[in-house]
């Protein structure tokens, strides 16, 4: 903290350059708004939700390339392209006073409208809401009753672990009534009981957007190697072929992944 206030008061271009998705968060990047820093960063963490062209400048495509040497050169060469072409000649371009106006538009811009939405308040405010309260109402819920939630809860667990493994997809089904997709696919449970997972559909954002998401409700128990038929009807409003299937714990009030990490995808 020492050393980050000597920095950010003094630097006009906070440059950070993870590979995505290693920025835990970027709170560095912060620090530099109420500074008067711009920032040049790589689309994760507030970065990727802060950026627009006229608050700073990004590095990426907000995608996830592992440690590919291919793509870091090309990140390293679009660096190095961002401040020769435009950073630099932005900051010492300077009217007839000798202001950089563009430079002080983009840093007045970025202070009014990033500021007040990430900082310290924000970053509290959302823990007590989204953690904190309800990670105290699981913890009253789980010790109740001699903790009979909680052996609940262990007991659900030990069945992931024993069984997941087990469990794979029947085929995929998609017909179209009017203005909706009916999708239907098999997923068959071995012993594990149906209420322990739910069946999503899943979609990546589009945009800015986020991620689209489906229960699939039973539709059919056959009964073979607990065979289960899956069903969702959802509008068409964009192509079937978006939605993938998948399988992920469900207990209520858990925190899933953090409680439970498996995931099983669909694969055609």
């Amino acid at each position: 903290m020492a050393l980050a206030e000597q920095l950010v008061q003094g630097v006009d271009l906070w440059i950070n350059t993870p590979r995505r998705p290693w920025e835990a968060c970027g709170t560095s990047g912060m620090k530099v708004l109420v500074n008067g820093g711009l920032n040049l960063s790589e689309l994760d963490g507030w970065w990727a939700e802060a950026y627009r062209a006229e608050v700073g400048w990004a590095i990426g495509d907000g995608q996830e390339h592992g440690d590919d040497p291919n793509w870091d050169a090309q990140e390293a060469a679009e660096t190095y392209r961002l401040l020769e072409e435009e950073i630099i000649p932005c900051f010492y371009e300077r009217d007839g006073r000798g202001i950089p106006t563009a430079w002080i538009a983009r840093k007045r811009t970025s202070m009014a409208e990033l500021t007040p939405q990430f900082s310290t308040n924000r970053m509290l405010r959302e823990y007590v809401d989204r953690l904190y309260l309800k990670a105290a109402q699981n913890y009253h819920k789980r010790s109740a009753d001699g903790a009979n939630e909680s052996v609940r809860l262990c007991h659900w667990r030990e069945l992931l672990e024993t069984y997941w493994q087990k469990l794979y997809f029947g085929r995929l089904d998609v017909q179209r009534e009017g203005d909706k997709y009916i999708m239907t696919v098999k997923v068959y449970l071995d012993k594990l009981d149906p209420k322990a997972v739910q069946v999503q559909l899943f979609a990546e954002p589009q945009g800015d957007g986020e991620s689209e998401i489906h229960v699939m409700e039973v539709a059919e128990a056959t009964g073979t190697e607990n065979g289960i038929l899956y069903r969702a009807s959802i509008p068409d409003l964009r192509p079937a072929e978006h939605y993938t299937p998948r399988i992920i714990p469900y207990f209520d009030g858990a925190a899933v992944p953090l409680e439970a990490r498996q995931i099983l995808w669909y694969e055609s």
